[in-house]
């Protein structure tokens, strides 16, 4: 037992020596390499990816055996740990002329194999000399983590290009879920005299009803409803508006002049996605003003930012091409949609100003 004991710390002592250098290296990717390094190829990276895989299934069998044997057990853990190191090192090659979106996406990426090669091979070597049926109720899971985590490097994105398409994407799906709520809320539905009283009082009193809570967004008064509608269509315009940006951004994949390399190209492109990012995080706003009681200042202050972030992309793209006629068209549209909605606002404005007026008269 003592000797179990003394090998299995051996093993924990060894491994702890070797994921202390490979975190030492794992820090290079976060910055670029030098642009003037020449740039390593992803399929390379993949390629020991799938080495790492094959170690991750020896480590597992090792592992798992009846009785495990120690030398063979660190012979795993070096070989295993080696190609790590050199697999780190290969990703830092391959973040030559990245900009920030591609180098998160392959620093995420490597964190991912890495992480999960380094639980595996601690908990093998934690679990030495422990009973079979424990090893064998976690360890496999462990090496299938590992797999599925090289098998995503090759979804990896490999140019600045994609990476930021792919991130534009996003902010694409997030306008669209913003966009699918607005247009599932519902006027409220008219009621008897007296329920419609009895139900003002009790809000007026401050009685809620938990069971209503569900409700909210399906109980809008014809105003309001038709500053939803107004409101939807600008989301569904700004959503159209970075469609075009996203079909911009792949376009220039088969232009040779965007080289990846190019750092105009590269800061360009960052500049675009922090926009656009900007966009999405007001549309989530714009939306939130929508539910009763409806922020009109505030949906202001949205709009104007939507604006302003949509015709900051539209110049971007103008130092870039020159002109996008598409883009512009859909930015009109986006221009055309958000003036209708201010139209809407400053009716809501003319109405309630004889009301608060009237309100001011009586107390």
């Amino acid at each position: 037992m003592k000797r179990t004991t003394s090998t299995k710390a051996h093993l924990l002592r060894a491994l702890d020596e070797h994921l202390k250098t490979i975190q030492e290296t794992f820090q290079m990717l976060e910055q670029p390499a030098s642009a003037s390094l020449n740039k390593v190829d992803w399929a390379e990276v993949t390629k020991l990816g799938d080495e790492i895989s094959k170690q991750a299934t020896i480590a597992g069998m090792l592992s798992t055996a009846e009785a495990p044997n120690a030398k063979e057990l660190q012979e795993n853990m070096d070989a295993y740990c080696n190609v790590l190191q050199g697999f780190l090192l290969l990703c830092h090659g391959s973040t030559v002329g990245a900009g920030q979106t591609l180098c998160s996406n392959i620093h995420s990426s490597a964190k991912e194999v890495t992480d999960r090669s380094s639980t595996l091979l601690r908990e093998g070597a934690s679990s030495y000399g422990t009973h079979v049926s424990s090893r064998k109720s976690l360890i496999p899971q462990l090496t299938g983590s590992v797999w599925e985590a090289c098998t995503a490097l090759k979804k990896t994105p490999t140019a600045n290009c994609t990476a930021i398409g792919r991130a534009i994407t996003q902010v694409a799906v997030s306008v669209k879920d913003v966009l699918r709520e607005m247009k599932e809320l519902k006027p409220a539905e008219a009621g008897p005299p007296d329920e419609t009283s009895n139900a003002t009082t009790n809000v007026s009193n401050g009685s809620h009803n938990d069971d209503n809570l569900g409700d909210i967004g399906n109980d809008l008064s014809p105003e309001e409803m038709k500053l939803a509608q107004l409101s939807t269509n600008a989301i569904s315009d700004t959503l159209t508006f970075i469609k075009e940006v996203i079909r911009f951004v792949a376009s220039l994949l088969k232009q040779s002049k965007y080289a990846d390399k190019s750092n105009d190209t590269v800061g360009y492109l960052e500049r675009i996605l922090k926009l656009c990012q900007e966009i999405g995080a007001q549309v989530d706003e714009l939306g939130a003003c929508i539910y009763p009681p409806q922020e009109v200042s505030l949906m202001r202050v949205t709009m104007g930012k939507i604006l302003e972030g949509a015709d900051g992309v539209r110049g971007v793209v103008q130092n870039m091409e020159g002109e996008s006629e598409s883009l512009s068209r859909a930015f009109e549209g986006l221009e055309a949609s958000m003036k209708q909605l201010e139209l809407g606002l400053n009716c809501l404005d003319d109405e309630l100003v004889p009301e608060i007026q009237g309100l001011s008269m009586t107390m």
